[in-house]
């Protein structure tokens, strides 16, 4: 391990949660490593909303800010590399970078986000992050009172229509096959005028990510300005799960009160570890994990 350089701390993901994670740790005069491939999963979304400082902004410009600040901290380095491989290495681990980099660091902080596994349509993936959404207190302002779909199954489908009939009583519910609602949703949706269309999803037409139509499979269509969408997803990287990290049911990484991953010394923050998937949660959980890593360093030296 001779000529490697050594850190209180590591994180992987240069994201809105590892930033602020960096943020606390280097506020704490805690010598930290921020290294990032430059992939946010909301690269394409235009303008991030529901964050208070920076509402309206895109997400690289709150992205560059942040890592402006950052960089008035000695305590803070971060590069641009993409983490390849992370192992135990006595008492802490060794990170290795695709640009050949070796580092060594007490503690490990996995920020790396999720990936959307996005369907196989023709003009979904042109809409994704634009028009077809994820989340209504992301988004929902911006579409409200416009003419609106809901792809979801069962009780995400029946949860996130709740949601956004707050926004906008034009509303439909695609379900794209035979719908799973019980007697009382269904109850409910009709009691709301909130039509089902059981029929098979062949395509999206869209102008320059801005959705017009949903084609069906039965050659019909219907006109709609956005669709909510809940996605399977993945985590960004299986580096957590080489180490030895469980996954919970919800498929993201299972962290205890203090943000710590099932193997010590490793933790988790953003949208890999919360459900909740916004940049103030994100901004917010790597900002506590920063805090929990910093007061384990200050139990195990004080």
């Amino acid at each position: 391990m001779a000529g490697q350089e050594t850190f209180d701390a590591i994180i992987v993901g240069g994201s809105y949660a590892g930033l602020s994670c960096a943020m606390a740790l280097g506020r704490s005069l805690r010598k930290t490593l921020v290294i990032d491939s430059g992939r946010p999963c909301n690269a394409s979304t235009p303008h991030s909303h529901n964050f208070i400082t920076q509402d309206g902004k895109t997400p690289k410009e709150i992205t560059l800010v942040a890592r402006e600040q950052l960089e008035l901290y000695d305590t803070v380095q971060l590069i641009d590399d993409l983490v390849i491989g992370a192992e135990k290495a006595g008492a802490g681990f060794e990170i290795v970078t695709q640009k050949g980099g070796r580092f060594i660091s007490e503690k490990l902080v996995f920020a790396t986000g999720i990936r959307d596994e996005l369907p196989d349509i023709k003009g979904f993936a042109d809409c994704w992050g634009i028009s077809i959404v994820h989340c209504p207190y992301c988004h929902g302002y911006e579409y409200r009172h416009r003419k609106t779909a809901i792809w979801a199954m069962g009780e995400m489908a029946f949860h996130l229509t709740s949601l956004v009939s707050n926004l906008t009583k034009d509303l439909t519910v695609l379900t794209n096959g035979k719908p799973v609602f019980t007697d009382e949703q269904l109850d409910k949706l009709k009691k709301h005028n909130i039509p089902i269309v059981e029929s098979e999803i062949a395509g999206i037409e869209q102008k320059k990510g801005r959705l017009e139509h949903v084609v069906f499979k039965d050659g019909t269509k219907i006109a709609f300005d956005v669709l909510y969408a809940r996605l399977p997803f993945v985590q960004h990287t299986n580096l957590p799960a080489l180490l030895g990290c469980e996954l919970n049911e919800q498929g993201f990484l299972k962290v205890d009160n203090s943000q710590q991953t099932t193997v010590p010394g490793v933790y988790a923050c953003g949208d890999n570890a919360s459900g909740m998937r916004s940049v103030a949660n994100a901004v917010a959980g790597g900002n506590m994990t920063g805090a929990m890593v910093n007061m384990e360093l200050v139990k195990e030296r004080f």
